[in-house]
């Protein structure tokens, strides 16, 4: 089968098909022809080899896609800790589940990382709750989208930002209630203008340092901040008397890395709880653009870049 290589020359990716045995399924483990897969920030770590993969995973890239098991035909979606950019992939059965039927499948291949990655951090560790706030960072991203329509599907308010401008109008399609350009505006600044101070229950933040203070500074009391990433430095000053006069909690977060049993937990009540509004029209998968695999140094290039709305997918021929 062929898989997905790709390295960086010079600040450009460069990508090419090894063709490698099909893998064999071990115990647990089903066999899924891929239709698509998603591209991801962490694809671009692991490039740099900066995030390998846990150990006894794939270290080939790519970490969510759809397609049809092998043994079946039936239409899944598979969140995986490697191997997703590739022909074929040997998905943990608890990782699996249906590609909601009113999708394209190739569609489909962004719900797995995006919107997984938003359920577990906004109802699993923050616990957000009908009528609370949340702020959402970097919310033209796929996680950011799946984040905010999550949110207003469970009845909070949003707000959002970015730094660029033209995202703006995504955002408030998503159902942001408050969308922030913060190369322009001081996103703290703007929260208070609109909903006063102390107005956000739970904060998703993918960014870091530089908005940790902006974070603490609208938090209300009780609040939650969920960390998932540190895109713009991991290295901040905590004011800790405002944490304790918040009663603030600080939560680290990250999905790759959890067991195989974690995983399945995770996703068996994400089909319970999230799943079926694929198909009534309460959640939609923000597919920004779709590459075929001979182009997919153009998918990475256009992540790297920052220009993409929502997810970026390369399909894989299915003939």
């Amino acid at each position: 089968m062929r898989v997905l290589q790709v390295s960086e020359l010079e600040g450009r990716y460069v990508a090419s098909l090894a063709e490698i045995e099909r893998p064999v399924p071990r115990e647990g483990e089903v066999l899924v022809r891929v239709a698509a897969s998603g591209v991801n920030r962490a694809d671009l770590l692991q490039i740099t080899g900066r995030y390998p993969p846990p150990p006894g995973e794939p270290d080939i890239i790519g970490l969510e896609l759809s397609g049809t098991t092998d043994a079946t035909g039936e239409a899944v979606c598979a969140l995986v800790a490697g191997g997703g950019h590739a022909e074929y992939v040997a998905a943990p059965a608890g990782q699996l589940f249906p590609a909601p039927a009113p999708l394209d499948l190739v569609a489909a291949a962004g719900i797995p990382e995006a919107f997984l990655t938003a359920f577990v951090n906004l109802v699993m560790e923050a616990g957000l709750a009908r009528g609370e706030t949340l702020l959402v960072h970097a919310g033209a991203s796929g996680v950011g989208l799946a984040a905010v329509q999550l949110a207003k599907l469970i009845g909070a308010r949003v707000a959002t930002t970015t730094r660029t401008p033209g995202k703006l109008a995504a955002l408030e399609g998503a159902g942001a209630d408050l969308a922030i350009d913060t190369g322009r505006h001081d996103f703290a600044e703007q929260i208070e203008a609109r909903w006063g101070r102390d107005a956000v229950n739970v904060v998703l933040d993918p960014i870091g340092a530089p908005s940790l203070p902006g974070d603490m500074r609208v938090l209300a009391t009780g609040g939650r901040v969920v960390l998932i990433a540190t895109m713009a430095g991991a290295r901040a000053e905590v004011d800790l008397a405002m944490v304790m006069h918040k009663r603030a909690r600080l939560l680290g977060s990250t999905l790759r890395a959890r067991s195989r049993a974690e995983k399945s937990a995770i996703v068996a009540r994400f089909r319970r709880e999230i799943l079926p509004a694929f198909t009534s029209g309460g959640l939609r998968v923000p597919v920004d653009s779709v590459f075929p695999v001979h182009r997919a140094a153009e998918a990475f290039q256009r992540m790297r870049e920052n220009r993409n709305v929502g997810k970026i997918l390369i399909a894989w021929p299915r003939d």
